[in-house]
This record gives C-alpha cells, sequence and structure tokens, in this order.
C-alpha cells in the first residue's frame, strides 16, 4: 500500500452543527427563506454532490436559483468555519500523525472549492496531508475526483476512508478498497475494512 485517502465530513471531523447555523441564518438573512437547516438534516446530506443536495432542499427553485442559494451557503459556512472550530474525532491527530510517518495521506470530496482548505487551516491537521481533491475543483463524480488525484500523485496502491454507502459505492468504481469509519454519518453493511474510531488505523496499517 502507498497511500491513504480520506473522506472529510463524518470521517475527520464533524461540522455540520456549525454548518446547519450558518445556512440557516444566510437562507433567511440573505436569502428570506424561512428555513432551519438541522445536523441531522445535513448528516442525510453529507457526502452527495452539491447540485443533488441543493435538489433536494429547494426543489420549488429552478436549477440555476438551487445552485445560486446553495453556493451562498457555502461562502456562509466557510466564514463560519475559520470563526468557530469544528470538532474532530477523538484521537484522529495522533493518528493521522503516526500514519504519515508511514505513508503519503490525501483528501478527496464532494465539497465545493475551498471547504478542504478551510478544514486543514481551522482543525490544524494540514501539515499530516500531501494534497487533496474535491467536487468544486475537478466538476467530477468522487469515484472519477480519485483516480485523478491518483494519477496526479502516481498512486498505484490506495485505499480509501468514508463514512457513507456513497463513498463505498465510488471506490468500487474506482477499483479501490474502503475502510468504512462506522462512527460517521453513514451505513455500509459490508465493507472492506471497518473502523470504530481513527486510532483504529493504526491497527489496520500502522
Amino acid at each position: 500500500m502507498d497511500s491513504i485517502i480520506f473522506d472529510v465530513d463524518g470521517t475527520l471531523w464533524d461540522s455540520t452543527e456549525i454548518v446547519a447555523d450558518a445556512w440557516t441564518r444566510y437562507l433567511k438573512e440573505e436569502r428570506h427563506i424561512n428555513m432551519d437547516i438541522t445536523a441531522a438534516k445535513l448528516k442525510s446530506l453529507f457526502g452527495q454532490l452539491l447540485p443533488q443536495i441543493a435538489a433536494q432542499l429547494f426543489p420549488e427553485f429552478s436549477e440555476e436559483k438551487q445552485l445560486s442559494i446553495i453556493d451562498g451557503c457555502c461562502e456562509a459556512e466557510h466564514r463560519a468555519l475559520e470563526k468557530e472550530k469544528a470538532p474532530i474525532y477523538p484521537g484522529l491527530e495522533e493518528t493521522l500523525s503516526a500514519l504519515s510517518k508511514k505513508y503519503p495521506l490525501f483528501i478527496v470530496s464532494n465539497c465545493q472549492a475551498g471547504y478542504i482548505e478551510v478544514f486543514l487551516k481551522s482543525s490544524g491537521l494540514g501539515k499530516y496531508f500531501r494534497g487533496h481533491l474535491c467536487f468544486g475543483d475537478t466538476g467530477l463524480e468522487k469515484h472519477d475526483t480519485i483516480l485523478k488525484l491518483m494519477d496526479t500523485y502516481h498512486l498505484k496502491d490506495t485505499v480509501y476512508v468514508g463514512d457513507t454507502m456513497g463513498d463505498f459505492l465510488s471506490c468500487r468504481k474506482a477499483g479501490i478498497p474502503f475502510v468504512f469509519a462506522s462512527y460517521g454519518f453513514g451505513d455500509v453493511p459490508e465493507p472492506d475494512y471497518r473502523i470504530s474510531r481513527p486510532a483504529d488505523l493504526t491497527k489496520l496499517f500502522g
């Protein structure tokens, strides 16, 4: 194995409380849309592509308007996450520190451009990662973004750590093993590997 690729939300941190509050305030104050976004709702949506999330939240609007609204929500969440640090999962930094001594670590997410950078800066974990890509950078579905990152960094034998069925299916399409973070937002009945906390990764690959 020559590397490990991580998802962000539900795998490295849980930003849903902060993001839900930022989206709700933005929708009410800037868009005059009286909608309460909850952390639980975001957990059910995160992992999907942003246009898919926008279509589910704002079905009464045109696709163009949906994308405009979700872009504004994302800008609001970036500002909120830069002010207030979202919680990372217990033991994560120690795990990343240990793994990074043996493997190059990367991030691939379906998030908007800039979100991973906010995560790396806010969490202070940027020093452990070699590179990252997201939907906002590539415009591609997750499996293609994974393959693009693998090609860019010449990775041949990697694994992906994520927390949703979408992550699992993306790994199947990309032809790489999937490590299910069962402490995250989703459910994957038959992953290649399963961890119940970040530290379990050192048992698998340490």
